[in-house]
């Protein structure tokens, strides 16, 4: 499975990095395949495993923040092999293969 999610710490002032640092490394941490981008970070793994580190992450930024809003994105592929490279790897054989 792989898992896409953001964390936004509300109630804070605008600068939420070292927040949203806290949860990143909490999900490097994992030992997990992650990745991280101007909006989301990814983690593939099994359900229980993923969704107790997005947990986890979520629980690192509540403990700064007064609030704190989850978006959660889930792509349930099975047979996908490692998805958070497959999926890349299928869409770039399939614009290199487009006319």
């Amino acid at each position: 499975m792989l898992i896409a999610f953001a964390l936004t710490p509300m109630g804070v002032d605008e600068n939420v990095a070292d927040l949203v640092a806290d949860a990143v490394r909490i999900v490097r941490e994992s030992g997990l395949p992650n990745r991280s981008d101007s909006m989301y970070t990814m983690i593939e793994g099994e359900w229980d495993e993923v969704m107790d580190v997005v947990r986890r992450a979520a629980e690192a930024v509540a403990a700064k923040a007064p609030r704190v809003q989850l978006v959660l994105k889930a792509d349930l592929w099975p047979g996908m092999d490692r998805p958070l490279d497959g999926k890349i790897a299928l869409l770039e054989q399939r614009v290199a293969d487009a006319p």
